[in-house]
Order: C-alpha cells, then sequence, then structure tokens
C-alpha cells in the first residue's frame, strides 16, 4: 500500500509530537510548578548579579519559607550536613522569616555566580535580612542548585555577618567579608 505525500507527512508530524510530548511532560510540570508559584508570591527584587540557577532557587527558597513548607525548603538542602540538620535549619528559618518572606523581599546576589553565590535577603516588611549560600550540586547526572542549610540553631540562622550593609546596594555587591 502506498501513502500519499500528505498522509506521510500527517503520520511523521503524529510521531514527532508524540516524542516531543513524552520528553516534555516533565519540563511541563516543572514549569506549571514555577509559573502557579510566580503568580501567587510578590515579585522577588534583584540587586547584582544572579545567574539563572542562583536566582531561581532563591526565588525557591523565598516562596517556601513564604509558604511555611519545611519540607520542600529542606529538600533545597546543597549538602546533608547530619541527622535532621536541614529539617531543623527549615523549621527555624520558617519560624524567623516567615512573615517577611510574605511581603517585599529583595535579593542581592555577590560576586560570579556560575557556580555558587553569595546571597543577602533583605525582608522589608520586618526589616530583617539573612544570608544564604546557593550553589550548583549534580543530582542524577544533572546539575542543580540547591542551598547550604546547617543552621539547626535558632540563634545561628538569624545570625547577620558583620560585613553584610543594612540596606541593598551599598557594596555594590561585591562582598566584603
Amino acid at each position: 500500500m502506498r501513502y500519499g505525500p500528505a498522509l506521510r507527512a500527517a503520520l511523521g508530524c503524529t510521531l514527532s509530537l508524540g516524542v516531543l510530548t513524552a520528553c516534555s511532560a516533565q519540563y511541563a510540570a516543572e514549569q506549571t510548578n514555577f509559573t502557579g508559584d510566580y503568580s501567587s508570591h510578590p515579585p522577588l527584587a534583584v540587586v547584582g548579579y544572579p545567574s539563572t540557577g542562583s536566582l531561581g532557587i532563591t526565588q525557591q527558597v523565598v516562596w517556601r519559607i513564604a509558604d511555611g513548607d519545611a519540607d520542600a525548603l529542606a529538600a533545597l538542602v546543597s549538602d546533608d550536613r547530619g541527622e535532621g540538620v536541614p529539617e531543623k535549619t527549615a523549621e527555624n528559618w520558617i519560624t524567623a522569616f516567615r512573615k517577611g518572606a510574605r511581603g517585599k523581599v529583595t535579593a542581592e546576589f555577590y560576586d560570579e555566580g556560575s557556580y555558587r553565590q553569595t546571597v543577602v535577603l533583605y525582608l522589608h516588611d520586618t526589616g530583617q535580612i539573612k544570608g544564604i549560600y546557593v550553589r550548583a550540586v549534580s543530582v542524577d547526572h544533572k546539575d542543580v542548585w540547591r542551598v547550604g542549610m546547617a543552621e539547626p540553631d535558632p540563634g545561628e540562622a538569624t545570625a547577620v555577618e558583620p560585613w553584610v550593609p543594612k540596606t541593598p546596594g551599598e557594596l555594590g555587591s561585591k562582598r566584603a567579608g
């Protein structure tokens, strides 16, 4: 049986669409989750020069704190520093910063961010400041960005390093410490 050119083209398009749909299902789900998060949280103001990855993980951290989702926040850990440390750190961050993370937040990205970056979060509604460290790690043979979470003590979680300025942009996004 011979197929005409139109039928062959239609079959080719159908097969191609099936392959693309199967490959993009995970991407579509991730994009839907991001879109939902993005539309249900205040926009993050940015100072400095984030990479796509460092900006993305920083948004995730702020959103998970604002949502009070300790499990999802702890899942963003870059490396586990011991039994329960990420979970306790997540709880501390949520307890200390949830109210501020629900409002206007400025993230200042320090230094070059191709594989790690220091980020200072300014929570404007509460006047709080939170420093985090983000970096690229390999998960299932894929580079993804994660956050350092080793602050199981509440005092540690709310401490501000002495070099951190009181307002965004004071150091020109170059770390002094």
